[in-house]
């Protein structure tokens, strides 16, 4: 164990094995680089052993084994695709299976329903969503939550300004829900949903939920 590596497990952190940076090698996942935390989310692709690439124009779409479409502020990211012209190239990926993950503001943007958007979205995932459903920046919270592919240990979840999902089709699992019922993280087919920040913890197990998704989409 090197030096580093003790100090991560004495903070309850324990370093991503080689093994895994090994079975994800090879993997290009692209990460929407309008705004938001794009950079985050490349910094946790990279400790994973996975190659990421911000997305900014359509010609970056090329080659991608899957997508993340960080936090921010929805209604500037949705302006920032029509600007980009890259509405309608991701819509067209996602519906034809790009494993996506729409993290908060992401999540809005991959939402059949965004309540509160007065702007078009993506719009391919079978679910309703509520902008800013827990107040303003000052009604932010940290909770642990239970997500039954991450394992049996509670994931620590972020909460920023976020949004909630409030309804969901029927092809649609729900992967989290707060004490109250309020559902925070849903899957469908190849989309991934959460209200939450992943990127900002150090526990990296939804990274590897999505990445495994990928890998598993490239494999077939």
């Amino acid at each position: 164990m090197t030096s580093s590596d003790a100090r991560d497990v004495a903070a309850g952190t324990e370093p991503v094995d080689s093994g895994l940076r090994t079975q994800h090698s090879g993997l290009v996942i692209g990460v929407l680089a309008l705004q938001g935390d794009f950079a985050e989310h490349a910094a946790v692709l990279r400790k994973l052993g996975v190659t990421p690439v911000e997305v900014r124009l359509p010609r970056d779409l090329e080659g991608l084994d899957g997508l993340i479409i960080p936090g921010g502020e929805s209604t500037t990211i949705t302006r920032l695709l029509r600007i980009y012209d890259l509405l309608e190239p991701l819509r067209e990926r996602v519906r034809g299976g790009l494993p996506t993950w729409g993290t908060c503001a992401g999540a809005i943007v991959l939402a059949r329903e965004a309540i509160g958007l007065d702007q078009a979205n993506i719009g391919t995932m079978d679910i309703a969503v509520r902008r800013n459903a827990f107040g303003r920046q000052v009604d932010s919270f940290e909770t642990d939550l239970a997500v039954a592919p991450l394992g049996e240990a509670p994931y620590h979840a972020v909460f920023i300004r976020a949004p909630t999902i409030e309804g969901v089709g029927p092809g649609v699992q729900v992967l989290a829900r707060l004490e109250d019922g309020t559902a925070v993280a849903a899957r469908e087919g190849t989309m991934v949903a959460t209200s939450f920040h992943p990127e900002l913890t150090d526990d990296t197990r939804f990274h590897e939920y999505f990445v495994e998704l990928a890998r598993s989409e490239k494999a077939r």
